[in-house]
C-alpha cells in the first residue's frame, strides 16, 4: 500500500491523492500524522511506501514521525515546498512542489501550493496506471457503480430499447414513417428491407426534407432517409455507444445482430 500522510491544508489533498492512487490500481490509504502517534502506525509495515505531505517540510506532527518510520524501514516519498528543510533531506525520494507565493492576496493562505501538491499526486497515480500498463477495463472492475460505472461494465443489449421498435419499410411513405417515429418517441424510425437494416429516418432527415420539396409527406422513405446508419453490436460497451454518439454527433445508434437486423436502439438518454 501506498500510505499518505499530512496535516491541515496538505492532509486534505493527501486525501485526495490517496483516493486518486487507490481507483487507478494503486492501493493507498489516508492516515493522519496525530492519529499515528496513537496507534495508527500500525497501519504502516514494511511492505508499504509512505507518502508525506508538508509545503514547509517542518510541519511537526510529520516531522515528528520519521524516526518512527525509519525504524519501520519504509520507503519514504516526500512532496515538499522547501527542499532544504528537514523532510526534504530525509526522505528517500523528494519531489519538489514549491511555488514562488501563494495566490492568497496576503500569500499565506495555502492555494498555489495545494494545487501544486495536487498536480504532483495526480501525476504519480498516471505515472503508476502506464507502469502498471492500467487499462479501461481494469478501471471499470474498480469503478463499478455510478453512471461511469455503468457505461464502462454494462453492454448495450442490457439496456437498449428493444420489443416493439419504430420500424419501416423503404417503399413506405414519410408519412407513414413520421407516424411511425411519433408512435416510437425516439425521435428516428429505422428503415428495414428483408429483415436487414438499410437505413434510418430521423426527425433532422424530415425536416431537411421538408426545405427541399413541396410534397415530401408522399414520398417514399428510401428517398430521404439516410441509407448508411450508424450502429453498434448488441455486445459492445455503453462507453463505446456513447464515443459513436459523440463521434458523430448524433443521439441515437441502432443495434444490430450478427446478421446485420435491427434487435434494438440506444439513445443518448440511457447513458
Amino acid at each position: 500500500h501506498v500510505v499518505v500522510l499530512g496535516v491541515g491544508k496538505s492532509g486534505h489533498v493527501g486525501r485526495k491523492v490517496a483516493a486518486t492512487l487507490a481507483s487507478t490500481g494503486t492501493p493507498s490509504f489516508f492516515v493522519h500524522p496525530t492519529e499515528a502517534f496513537h496507534g495508527d502506525l500500525g497501519m504502516i509495515t514494511e511492505h508499504d511506501a509512505v507518502l508525506l505531505l508538508s509545503c514547509s517540510g517542518e510541519t511537526e506532527e510529520v516531522v515528528r514521525l520519521l524516526p518512527h518510520l525509519e525504524r519501520t524501514g519504509v520507503p519514504i516519498v516526500a512532496l515538499v515546498g522547501n527542499p532544504d528543510s528537514t523532510l526534504a533531506k530525509r526522505a528517500d525520494v523528494m519531489l519538489d512542489v514549491s511555488v514562488e507565493r501563494e495566490t492568497c492576496p496576503h500569500n499565506l493562505a495555502p492555494t498555489t501550493s495545494t494545487l501544486a501538491a495536487m498536480a504532483m499526486g495526480d501525476a504519480l497515480a498516471v505515472s503508476l496506471m502506464q507502469a502498471r500498463s492500467f487499462d479501461q477495463s481494469d478501471f471499470a472492475r474498480l469503478h463499478p457503480g455510478g453512471s461511469l460505472g455503468r457505461k464502462l461494465l454494462r453492454r448495450v443489449g442490457e439496456t437498449m430499447h428493444k420489443g416493439d421498435l419504430p420500424v419501416v419499410s423503404p417503399s413506405q411513405t414519410v408519412r407513414e414513417s413520421l407516424f411511425t417515429i411519433t408512435r416510437g418517441r425516439l425521435g428516428l424510425a429505422v428503415v428495414v428491407n428483408r429483415g436487414k437494416l438499410c437505413g434510418i429516418v430521423t426527425d433532422g432527415d424530415l425536416r431537411r426534407a421538408m426545405q427541399r420539396h413541396e410534397d415530401v409527406l408522399s414520398l417514399p422513405v428510401c428517398e430521404m432517409m439516410s441509407a448508411v446508419p450508424i450502429c453498434i453490436a448488441e455486445g459492445a460497451l455503453l462507453s463505446e455507444a456513447e464515443e459513436l454518439m459523440r463521434l458523430h454527433k448524433i443521439k441515437a445508434v441502432v443495434v444490430v445482430d450478427a446478421t446485420g437486423a435491427p434487435v434494438g436502439i440506444v439513445d443518448t438518454f440511457q447513458l
